[in-house]
């Protein structure tokens, strides 16, 4: 009987042994949860990546098919006048000629 004990607390220690090194090495448990936060990170980002192309690829379209969407971005961006308007600049009297 005292051989199957002893098997049985070597069996035991062994399986302690293993425990220790995957709740305690580097490669073990503590590196699966970095792991799952660096993912948790990526999938954010990656979130927020896809809302941002999706916002770029809708202004796309509607500057491909709409003119007053390209009127209007030359108008701000180019300070372009249209054919039939009129451009008023006004300024503003300076302060030390009161």
């Amino acid at each position: 009987m005292s051989g199957s004990r002893g098997l049985l607390v070597l069996i035991a220690l062994a399986g302690l042994g293993l425990q220790g090194d995957l709740w305690l090495s580097d490669d073990g448990y503590r590196k699966t949860l970095n792991l799952r936060e660096a993912v948790a990170e990526q999938r954010a980002l990656n979130n927020s990546l896809r809302e941002r192309n999706a916002a770029l690829d809708a202004e796309v379209i509607n500057l491909k098919q709409g003119r007053d969407a390209a009127e209007e971005r030359a108008r701000t961006d180019l300070g372009m006048i249209g054919e039939h308007e009129t451009f008023y600049q006004v300024v503003p009297v300076a302060a030390a000629s009161r």
